[in-house]
């Protein structure tokens, strides 16, 4: 059986030392009022605080409890010489478990085993450094021994790091999902939808357990190139997983077949094995798509629902809805550009477009903040400052007529940071349907910082999506 951090002899001197230094601290933290000062002098000597508390972990010195570790389905135990005090002044469960007993053995996964040094250094310290493979065994052992500093710790941790596109999202969704963060949960979820591209693409897309994949089909903020794309992915799992039919019939009810384009739907029934196992399964969502590619849009909403969500594009970054903008040096001046999107995603108009100009402003003013000027004879109110601004992006019909005939126009702008080589999506912003811009674009960003989050290379990635909205103009028959 193997020992590791065995104690060495000491005296209760050190341990008095550090409780010594605990008083010093706080006295000399407190203010004081001498010699007519008005403001105290604050004394900090918490850095000398930390390096005893960890040789005091480190040496084993005064002690008065041990806990060794046992990794399940192995002879391995590590051992360390606590304190008593230090472990239940952050875990309750460690109060309990000690309260009559000076020694515990106490049974840990591999995973958790391996990180329980930094998990009692926390303890003592309330600093750790975490590795994205440790985040799940620390946050199960501060779980487990209910600290609830370290859960949140180690959870934001995630949270920042699914951002970034460094974490495992599909296997912090499913750990999320097992111990009832709701809050992770959400966050892996939203990284998935706005990154599914490159997840189905990768080796995680294989772990993706039914239960995910029901949650994330039905989301209109999923971003891909195309719906054929989701099909193909779907197609993957299916073939891998071979889920029961009723799961993979669910699944497969889920595509947006209208918003696939007719010659690709011919295809899919020729060559696709999901469809030839399943076709019965969403035949009639086959003859919808067929039905709304031959009429027009306005003809069919006659007939019709068109407000259900097969009817509703996703954030497709195709080019026939939208285009990628590069902006360097953002936080410089104005820019401008202007793209096309196919009017609509049904046959009747595949060969219409719609022209967008776009105006990108890095530090519009509010009417409130801008200079007022009382008349020609008068002095101007002193100018806001450029930092007052926010940025503010504008995105506008070239013609006047904006929205056709039963359809209006969803705009969402994708904010890409680079991750490994890839571009993944960091933030997203909506607009309503009736507003040519989004209140809260880029509100918390500073662009003059060359390595904010929301620059790659001191340039502003973004991707312009416009989704048209169809409207039910006559109440659909009985």
């Amino acid at each position: 059986m193997r020992r590791l951090g065995s104690a060495k002899p000491g005296s209760w001197a050190s341990f008095w030392a550090m409780l010594t230094l605990v008083g010093l601290v706080t006295r000399a933290a407190q203010k004081a009022d001498v010699s007519g000062e008005s403001a105290g002098t604050s004394i900090n000597h918490s850095q000398m605080l930390l390096q005893r508390l960890q040789e005091l972990l480190r040496q084993g010195n005064a002690s008065d409890v041990v806990l060794r570790v046992q990794a399940v389905g192995t002879d391995e135990v590590r051992v360390f010489h606590a304190h008593r005090l230090l472990l239940g002044l952050h875990s309750e469960q460690f109060r309990e478990l000690l309260s009559n007993q000076s020694e515990v053995v106490l049974r840990e996964s591999r995973d958790c085993a391996a990180v329980f040094d930094k998990f009692i250094r926390y303890l003592y310290c309330g600093e750790l450094t975490v590795l994205l493979a440790q985040a799940i065994p620390l946050h199960q052992l501060a779980t487990k021994y209910r600290v609830a500093s370290l859960q949140r710790g180690v959870a934001d941790y995630m949270r920042a790091h699914l951002a970034g596109g460094a974490g495992p999202a599909v296997g912090w969704y499913h750990y999320a999902l097992s111990t009832g963060d709701e809050a992770l949960r959400q966050s892996c979820l939203q990284f998935l939808a706005w990154n599914l591209s490159a997840v189905a693409g990768s080796a995680e897309w294989g772990a993706v357990s039914p239960e995910l994949l029901a949650q994330l089909l039905p989301r209109s903020d999923l971003v891909l190139q195309d719906e054929l794309e989701l099909f193909q992915a779907l197609e993957a799992w299916l073939g891998r997983a071979r889920p029961p039919a009723a799961v993979a019939e669910r699944a497969l009810r889920a595509i947006r077949y209208p918003m696939i384009p007719p010659a690709q739907l011919f295809q899919l029934q020729a060559r696709s094995a999901a469809l030839a196992r399943h076709g019965p399964a969403v035949a009639d969502l086959l003859l919808q798509a067929y039905q709304f590619h031959a009429a027009s849009p306005l003809h069919y909403a006659k007939f019709f629902d068109v407000n259900g969500s097969a009817f509703l594009p996703r954030n497709y970054l195709a080019p026939a809805w939208g285009a990628p903008w590069v902006i360097n040096n953002p936080a410089r001046d104005d820019r401008s550009t202007s793209f096309q999107t196919q009017l609509g995603p049904s046959g009747h108009d595949s060969g219409r477009r719609v022209t967008w100009n776009v105006l990108f402003s890095p530090r519009w003013l509010p009417v409130s903040l801008r200079p007022v000027y009382a008349d020609a004879a008068s002095t101007a109110l002193p100018l806001a400052r450029p930092e007052d601004g926010r940025p503010r992006l504008v995105v506008t019909p070239a013609s006047s007529g904006g929205d056709a005939a039963g359809v209006s126009f969803q705009k969402t702008v994708l904010v890409g940071a680079r991750h490994h080589g890839r571009l993944l999506v960091r933030h997203a912003y909506s607009f309503h349907q009736s507003s040519e811009e989004a209140g809260d674009f880029l509100a918390h960003a500073d662009l003059q910082r060359r390595n904010s989050e929301y620059l790659v290379e001191n340039a502003l990635h973004l991707h312009l999506i416009v989704k048209p909205v169809y409207h039910t103009l006559i109440r659909t028959p009985k």
